[in-house]
């Protein structure tokens, strides 16, 4: 089945998938109309979000990067009012201008270079 992600930065090496902060996992949500994304990608811009971009995926692509990464997903029906949460993370995982959050010179990288490599060329075959 055709579903829609937020993605931000879309089709560069700096690219996000927005996901809700539940207790302490990431859920990404797979909104069946595109109408329906958009007008949630407007709400978090309304938020002071960078404004997302609404992309179309098959919801299994979505869902084997969600069981890669460890995340959850979760399905919006058309026709649902999904509103994002109040209030925003004050830290994320993922900045707008490519550096980690909580980033110093001295801290190493979370994953190798060829683990980089490999989730991007994963993430690349979604598209």
């Amino acid at each position: 089945m055709r579903v829609f992600v937020l993605l931000f930065n879309a089709g560069t090496e700096n690219e996000g998938i927005h996901t809700l902060k539940v207790g302490d996992r990431n859920t990404i949500l797979m909104f069946e109309s595109e109408d329906d994304a958009t007008r949630y990608g407007l709400m978090l811009e309304a938020q002071d979000f960078i404004t997302p971009s609404v992309e179309a995926f098959e919801s299994e692509e979505i869902e084997e990067f969600c069981q890669g990464s460890d995340y959850d997903c979760k399905l919006v029906p058309e026709g649902t009012l999904a509103v994002p949460p109040e209030t925003n993370l004050e830290q994320t995982d993922w900045q707008p201008d490519g550096t980690p959050a909580n980033a110093s010179s001295a801290e190493k990288p979370d994953f190798s270079q060829s683990e980089l490599d490999e989730i991007r060329r994963r993430l690349e075959g979604l598209i």
